[in-house]
């Protein structure tokens, strides 16, 4: 008998070894860097709002590791998604702005993952133009490009279906239901949330959130009173907000819809603690992009200004990973498609431009890991002009095609708000053109 029991739990701890994880990424959509409590605690007196409290986001930081240097390369909704899925960046993937599908035929962590036997699920904002298909995914309860805020309409494996409520209720509620009827086999699953996007007024908001923090304020930054390179200087009255805008109506506002989805992903946490899947789930947390909050007169993304391109980006995988682990090297969002096969034991794929984080999150330090990163937006709409540079560990190089005079070099360790210009001709600018001619030919980008 004693030796029956041995035998069973022995086997039992092998196949607990050898399951393959569980994945559910978590995509917000235009959730800036800093908008979490963990950060603003982190930032002490010198946050934009210290009042502000995300528990299920800093309980996912506490249990797993924060990367405190996550960028996306391209900051804007569709290509920071397909850089996300495919691991390339969007001049190879195709996905160069917001109309463009993502191709049937684009290779992904998540046709990679059902090819080696994973169930897939895409919930929520998929947002790449008006595209009804979810390429490698089995099953999907999504809407077409942006949907409503409000009872929106679902397709449901292509079927349209009428649903009631705050659309990221409803998604998380869709979500949910699937790891229920599908957590016998690995599976695989993103949750997309529609917020903070488009975030003004009060019926964008469930009724319970509509007047959270009222009577709250946000602090400006010193980038709050300088405008944008290729802008004419703020007025007084534009200083601190966006452009035409009433600064604190629309921040908080903007808090109130992450609010919003920090509750729906503490239930999404809450669902996987009652299925006993916790231990086995490698859960991530990231957005599209980031988002300007009146730093020189901007709203919106698309500059690469650090608050445009920086995002958060936090892991749990119990089973491998340390509890409140903080990384401080650069990530990107094409880092997530290497690390999904890394950790499911399937081969690299080639192409991809991003690299598998796992060694980094689970405590070592790899060889020969990034120091810089290539960024770049092409005009699409507004007045943000097509430009393209490189951001290292502690400077940044922005180039504007045909406009010379715009050229802006950052010592960001000592000028993390971006406010002093150094010169273009300077050596720090010598030394970024060059890593950034490097860097374009190793992706192969031709501006």
């Amino acid at each position: 008998m004693k030796l029956l029991i041995l035998f069973l739990s022995c086997a039992a701890f092998i196949q607990a070894a050898e399951r393959k994880p569980n994945f559910i990424f978590v995509i917000a959509d235009d959730h800036r860097w800093d908008a979490m409590g963990v950060v603003q605690k982190e930032h002490g007196e010198k946050g934009r709002y210290p009042w502000f409290e995300t528990p299920s986001m800093d309980r996912l930081a506490a249990d797993g590791v924060r990367f405190r240097n996550a960028f996306i390369t391209h900051s804007i909704c569709s290509p920071g998604r397909a850089g996300f899925l495919t691991g390339q960046y969007t001049h190879t993937n195709g996905v160069m702005d917001n109309n463009t599908p993502l191709s049937d035929k684009a290779v992904t962590h998540a046709t990679l993952l059902r090819d080696a036997g994973y169930r897939t699920a895409y919930f929520g904002k998929w947002h790449m133009g008006s595209q009804r298909e979810r390429p490698g995914f089995q099953h999907s309860a999504s809407f077409i490009n942006q949907g409503n805020y409000q009872n929106c309409p679902f397709l449901i494996n292509g079927v349209r279906t009428p649903t009631k409520g705050w659309v990221d209720d409803v998604s998380t509620d869709f979500a949910i239901q699937w790891i229920k009827e599908n957590q016998d086999k690995p599976f695989s699953l993103i949750l997309g949330f529609k917020s903070p996007h488009n975030k003004r007024g009060g019926a964008s908001l469930p009724e319970r959130l509509r007047k959270l923090y009222a009577g709250k304020t946000t602090r400006r930054t010193p980038n709050s009173e300088i405008a944008a390179v290729y802008h004419k200087p703020l007025t007084d009255a534009d200083k601190g907000k966006e452009r035409g805008l009433s600064a604190n109506y629309v921040h908080l506002d903007y808090l109130r819809h992450i609010k919003g989805i920090d509750e729906n992903l503490g239930r999404l946490l809450d669902a996987l603690d009652d299925l006993k899947l916790a231990e086995d789930t490698v859960v991530v947390y990231s957005s599209d992009n980031g988002y300007y909050l009146g730093e020189r007169g901007l709203g919106d993304k698309r500059a690469l200004y650090e608050e445009g391109i920086r995002i958060p980006f936090v892991v749990r995988y119990p089973r491998l990973f340390p509890k409140g682990k903080l990384v401080d090297q650069l990530v990107i969002n094409q880092d997530l498609a290497p690390t999904y096969l890394d950790l499911a034991g399937l081969p690299a794929q080639a192409g991809m431009h991003g690299a598998s984080f796992k060694e980094l999150a689970s405590g070592g330090k790899p060889e020969n890991w990034r120091t810089s990163f290539l960024a770049y937006y092409r005009k699409e709409l507004g007045d943000t002009p097509t430009c393209h540079g490189i951001r290292t560990e502690n400077a940044k190089l922005i180039v504007y095609p045909n406009r010379p005079e715009w050229t802006e070099v950052y010592d960001l360790k000592n000028d993390p708000y971006e406010l002093n210009r150094l010169p273009a001709d300077g050596p720090l600018a010598t030394s970024l053109r060059a890593e950034l001619e490097a860097k374009m030919k190793a992706v192969g980008f031709k501006p």
